[in-house]
């Protein structure tokens, strides 16, 4: 799948969740072309909803609670849950990390340029740089050789990836990442050869530093030192840039009162692309202090962008802050609720109701350390289909 398979729209989501399989997924997900969804991107920046999927597949896919793709959702339920309770905790270790030694705070030219000569770890960032996406199972590997087969922190990494994925999601990818590490996990993700060869045949890569038995790799992690690159690399590629805003936000118009006055104003924000019924104006706003901090590829801004000017009245850029003084003269100002760094503070100055992110597990009150805890606190009730008495 390349990227012009993800337009910016809700009806093209709509129609790849029609096409999905929760028993092919379950069969195949690990797989490099397996059947998974693909649809994360579209979750991510709210073209669409897990309650509203999860509802979907279960009426016509049969998806029960125990389906492997239900856990895959509850996880992402889960990491925004962990960000919730830790905030901007998550951006830091969470636990000691398994190497006493220093890790690189920044990425080696020839990871950065896919041209490590690990054939693996060279595909997946081609196909980071030229998709905007990957596979779940490509991600872990790219982060464990990343972390422990290169001693580059995890923070370094995770930030790199987010920026350039379409799906980014700041929990997902960063708690992912540390997961990995074993900074988030009783034990550093490992991966061999064998395991790549296994789900990606035509990326094995024998003879590499990734070419060891768990236990030398194992001993790696915890010992050793930047095992990298190979000595026959591969040609290198140039990485696309990070940008902390879209060239285009210096032409967008600014918001006066006579837009807004007495009208119900809906703020849509990159993780809302979604227009309410009820609004009378949409306003696409981008918090610029976030994106100083968090940038992203062009080809993300192209996405999101293209999915705000879709549905929105017009496109806001700047701080949020400034903002404020523009819409007091509205009936109302609605969003969703948004726990992105930056943006979470400054929403509350400016929208007068802040709706919930859905989700289709509960948020426990009090945090849980595992998936384990949490899925048993909110594992959902609806009986499986095949145990189900119209089943039998």
């Amino acid at each position: 799948m390349t990227t012009a398979h993800w337009i910016p729209d809700r009806a093209a989501a709509l129609a790849r969740i029609d096409e999905i399989d929760p028993r092919a997924y379950a069969r195949t997900r690990n797989a490099l072309d397996g059947a998974v969804t693909r649809l994360s991107p579209w979750i991510t920046h709210g073209f669409v909803d897990l309650p509203e999927i999860v509802a979907h597949l279960r009426e016509h896919r049969g998806l029960g609670p125990l389906d492997k793709l239900t856990y895959e959702f509850a996880w992402r339920e889960f990491f925004h849950h962990v960000r919730r309770h830790a905030g901007e905790g998550i951006l830091d270790d969470l636990r000691t990390p398994v190497w006493s030694g220093r890790y690189a705070q920044a990425l080696p030219e020839d990871v950065l340029t896919a041209s490590t000569g690990v054939r693996v770890i060279d595909a997946g960032i081609r196909q980071l740089y030229a998709d905007g996406w990957l596979h779940n199972h490509h991600r872990m590997w790219l982060a464990s050789y990343v972390v422990h087969t290169r001693k580059v922190h995890w923070r370094v990494g995770a930030d790199w990836m987010y920026g350039h994925l379409l799906d980014g999601d700041l929990p997902s990818n960063h708690l992912s990442w540390q997961w990995c590490a074993g900074t988030f996990s009783a034990k550093p993700y490992l991966f061999d050869a064998a395991n790549v060869a296994r789900y990606a045949p035509a990326l094995a890569s024998p003879g590499t530093a990734i070419d060891h038995d768990y236990e030398t790799l194992e001993a790696h992690a915890r010992t050793g030192g930047d095992a990298g690159p190979e000595r026959i690399a591969s040609p290198p590629i140039a990485m696309p840039a990070l940008l902390a805003g879209p060239p285009a936000a210096t032409a967008w118009p600014a918001i006066d009162a006579t837009m807004v006055r007495g009208r119900r104003i809906a703020l849509l924000h990159p993780w809302s692309l979604r227009r309410p019924d009820d609004a009378d104006v949409a306003i696409g706003v981008f918090h610029a202090p976030f994106h100083a901090r968090f940038p992203w590829s062009m080809q993300r801004w192209d996405f999101v962008t293209g999915g705000m000017t879709r549905i929105a009245d017009v496109l806001w850029w700047g701080d949020l802050a400034t903002l404020a003084p523009a819409l007091r003269e509205a009936a109302s100002v609605a969003m969703v609720r948004t726990d992105e760094p930056e943006y979470a503070g400054a929403t509350q100055s400016v929208a007068t109701v802040r709706h919930p992110a859905p989700r289709f597990t509960a948020d426990p009150a009090t945090p849980c350390r595992s998936f384990s805890a949490f899925w048993g606190k909110v594992a959902p009730a609806w009986p499986h289909p095949e145990s189900s008495p119209s089943q039998r």
